[in-house]
């Protein structure tokens, strides 16, 4: 399907210690909350300096995990399209304004009423045409690639799943155990699926994060208390201090794309 207008990366966090992360993640990503929203004031965007926001976080009865929100102009047509390429419907709110599904893996997603985000106008003016939306230019690091982690016998399935719901097609020389989609022009979020290693289970996602100096970032990070957990030629897998896992990669916070290795 295409129709895609926005992306949301989405931070779930147990209510008890939703005021920790959000102070975290805040202060790494160099954002500020907006006002809260929702019933149970739940809901809240991390806004950017400049440029239109993409992350934002939601306080839970319990549970720690990552999320997408799609935006498209008609949620209940594209959740239509999505079950049809296998995914489960979990519920509706608003009239059919949010649908929460969930991948044949069980990733959790929503199809969302798109409206345009705050900012989109405001980009740097160094940032090319193609990255308007979310400024890069300048920063030392981004979250801008959700992982989602996908046991062996689901991998396959699901990398076919995301490739027809979004429309973006799997890059060329992938290796066997990364999938990346293209990401079209202006979204501000990549998705790369990983095959775990595992036989079976639930999928489930963490953040990636591009780096101009993955040391750099890596200092400011422990420096808020975030561990190392493993170590590879081009990234580092750590843990913030409420036990969520992201990732440190080498890749260039401009373009998105893994920096040549010295």
């Amino acid at each position: 399907m295409s129709g895609i207008q926005w992306v949301w990366a989405f931070l779930d966090e147990p209510r008890a210690s939703f005021e920790e992360a959000l102070t975290y993640w805040s202060a790494l990503t160099r954002t500020t909350a907006s006002p809260r929203r929702g019933a149970d004031d739940e809901f809240l965007t991390l806004l950017p300096r400049l440029g239109a926001p993409w992350l934002k976080m939601q306080a839970t009865g319990s549970g720690r995990g990552i999320h997408l929100d799609l935006d498209v102009e008609r949620p209940r047509a594209a959740a239509h399209q999505a079950l049809a390429l296998g995914a489960r419907e979990l519920a509706t709110l608003g009239d059919d304004q949010v649908v929460i599904l969930a991948s044949p893996a069980g990733f959790v997603f929503c199809f969302t009423r798109y409206a345009a985000p705050p900012g989109a106008g405001s980009a740097h003016p160094e940032a090319s045409a193609s990255m308007s939306a979310q400024v890069r230019v300048g920063e030392p690091d981004l979250v801008d690639q959700v992982c989602l982690d996908i046991p062996d016998s689901a991998y396959a399935r699901e990398v076919d799943f995301w490739a027809s719901l979004t429309g973006w097609p799997p890059l060329p020389n992938t290796r066997a155990k990364f999938t990346a989609l293209r990401r079209p022009d202006g979204i501000p979020i990549r998705l790369l699926l990983q095959r775990l290693g595992e036989s079976a289970g639930p999928a489930r996602a963490h953040l990636d994060l591009a780096c101009a100096d993955r040391n750099a970032t890596l200092a400011r990070h422990t420096a808020h208390g975030a561990t190392i957990v493993g170590d590879g030629p081009r990234w580092t897998v750590l843990r913030d201090p409420l036990g969520r896992t992201y990732c440190l990669t080498d890749r260039n916070p401009a373009t998105g794309r893994l920096r040549s290795a010295p």
